[in-house]
């Protein structure tokens, strides 16, 4: 991979401040660069502080992780909310969230193969390394929904069968008065597909 940006090889704080002002979405970048040469004139003065296109740069690459963040946490909660987890939806929703988690490992990786700040390209061999490792753990997910559907299957026949028993115990208990006769009854299962 190519050299870490500027904001990453920044002093902690000054790398949190700006997090935390491009997360509140309040100042423009020339704000922030403006804010940062005066809250941190030291760093400033010795030509530490990040370019206004790094920043940008930074600030979309943040941006795009806190929306796959966001979505992912409303997902979460809508789903413990609303869901009972006999089919199992809660591993239904974390399997999404980690394939979110690879989408953004996907544009990590695509963003390491444009040329870095100093000029330079990734190393095509962290690029295969990087791709290998993507590749495995897209194998180990995709089994993983596998497993999540042939489980939910399973869930929704026993369910149903379980219905039909039901339905079928009801039939049977329902007495031959009332216009219900054994023909009603024999159409009611045939409907039903009780067998």
């Amino acid at each position: 991979m190519g050299r870490k940006s500027s904001i990453d090889r920044l002093d902690p704080e000054i790398k949190t401040y700006i997090q935390a002002m491009l997360a509140s979405g309040g100042v423009t970048l020339d704000e922030l660069i403006a804010d940062l040469r005066e809250k941190f004139p030291a760093a400033a003065q010795a030509a530490e502080l990040p370019s206004r296109s790094a920043v940008g740069r930074y600030g979309q690459k943040l941006e795009r992780r806190l929306l796959a963040i966001r979505a992912s946490t409303e997902a979460a909660k809508l789903i413990q909310a609303h869901a009972g987890d006999d089919k199992d939806a809660r591993s239904e929703a974390l399997t999404a969230m980690v394939q979110t988690e690879l989408f953004e490992a996907i544009l990590a990786l695509q963003e390491a193969d444009e040329v870095g700040e100093d000029g330079d390209k990734a190393d095509p061999g962290e690029r295969v390394a990087l791709l290998s490792k993507a590749a495995k753990n897209i194998a180990t997910l995709t089994r993983s929904s596998i497993n999540l559907k042939e489980f939910q299957a399973k869930v929704e026949e026993a369910t149903r069968k379980k219905l039909l028993e039901e339905q079928r115990a009801k039939l049977e208990a329902m007495p031959n008065k009332g216009g219900v006769t054994a023909d009603t009854k024999a159409a009611i299962r045939e409907a039903l597909g009780i067998v």
